[in-house]
């Protein structure tokens, strides 16, 4: 298929821009991907020393906006 090789890219410099920026969509949707499931509380990888990873978030208090100002919360209490 033209354009992809670099001989024919030569010709079709115009091409360049286009393969850069899916390179760079393609890099950012990875790392945001392996960012998720690396650093999210509800992503357990390890489920026999910490089966319950959100517990950790149980007493660390949430400031939620509201028009009044930010509002202190707790964390809702999962139990099965």
């Amino acid at each position: 298929m033209q354009g992809l090789s670099l001989k024919s890219l030569k010709k079709h410099p115009s091409l360049i821009p286009l393969f850069v920026s899916l390179g760079a969509g393609v890099a950012m949707a990875t790392f945001y991907t392996l960012r998720l499931a690396t650093q999210n509380p509800d992503v357990t990888w390890d489920r026999k020393n910490n089966p319950e990873p959100w517990q950790k978030y149980a007493e660390k208090q949430y400031k939620f906006y509201s028009p009044a100002g930010f509002k202190p919360s707790q964390a809702p209490k999962y139990e099965e």
